[in-house]
């Protein structure tokens, strides 16, 4: 009792919590369970959702915020947001014009590449996106940048996805993709091959949304020993947060498997 009020110790010794209380302190339990199933990246409206989608609980922003901050945990910030550049006329080849909508799978995809260094070496990521749930249908890492990469994550999408003579991919400028052997291979496939304007990142906005959550969410959490270790940590964030778990709020804080699964159930009940 030494420094209180008796009657300040009588009360702490006897106070019975309200259900309020006890509400709170349960919700502070699944609170963290999604923010740690989350690899301490959700912030607060994607752990509101989660509660509501994985829960079904419908819990105010204010009280997210209230116990989030008595867990002390916060999510990582999102990229910074620049001018658009809105110079650049569109080339012959661009078959999307900054039209980024895609009514079905496998109407519209997205590819570029991002690189990031480790002590060891550059290790280099393709990925091939389907605008339509925003999930990775194929990628390919490699110590090199270079056609081989590209076809590798091309190849991947094609061999797991229906596609048609009307699936567009669309890319920017880069050697890999203006190649004989990137184009030899989209033809193969059947894929109508799109390019935007040289140097210009919002022509392919989607994709570097992609690379900007990858960048914060996995690259910049650490520096990275080998090849191997950041290798296999980007296999991971795709097949196994990104696509499985990550929740967007483009697709109403589905994650793209999720989104997937409900267009083939809705598919399913219109037949």
């Amino acid at each position: 009792m030494v420094g209180l009020e008796r009657s300040t110790y009588y009360d702490i010794k006897h106070h019975r919590p309200s259900d309020r209380e006890i509400r709170h302190l349960l919700l502070e339990d699944v609170i963290a369970g999604i923010y740690e199933r989350s690899r301490g990246t959700y912030g607060i409206r994607r752990i509101k959702a989660a509660l509501e989608i994985e829960q079904g609980l419908i819990v105010n922003y204010k009280l997210v915020l209230k116990l989030m901050r008595r867990l002390g945990i916060q999510g990582v910030p999102g990229p910074k947001k620049g001018r658009k550049n809105l110079v650049n006329a569109a080339t012959n080849g661009d078959l999307v014009k900054r039209n980024f909508s895609a009514s079905r799978p496998n109407e519209l995809w997205l590819t570029d590449i991002t690189e990031h260094p480790t002590r060891e070496a550059k290790v280099y990521c393709c990925c091939v996106l389907d605008l339509f749930s925003r999930k990775v249908v194929g990628y390919s890492i490699s110590r090199h940048c270079d056609s081989d990469l590209v076809n590798g994550a091309v190849s991947m999408a094609a061999a797991s996805r229906e596609t048609s003579t009307t699936t567009i991919i669309h890319s920017d400028h880069g050697s890999q993709f203006t190649s004989w052997a990137f184009s030899r291979n989209i033809a193969r496939i059947g894929l109508s091959g799109s390019m935007g304007t040289v140097g210009d990142c919002y022509d392919n906005a989607p994709m570097e949304s992609f690379w900007g959550s990858m960048q914060i969410e996995l690259l910049n959490q650490k520096k990275w020993r080998s090849v191997l270790e950041l290798s296999e940590a980007m296999a991971d964030y795709i097949e196994n947060f990104y696509n499985a778990q990550r929740r967007h709020s483009s697709l109403g804080y589905l994650t793209p498997d999720e989104f997937e699964a409900k267009q083939q159930t809705t598919q399913t009940i219109l037949i």
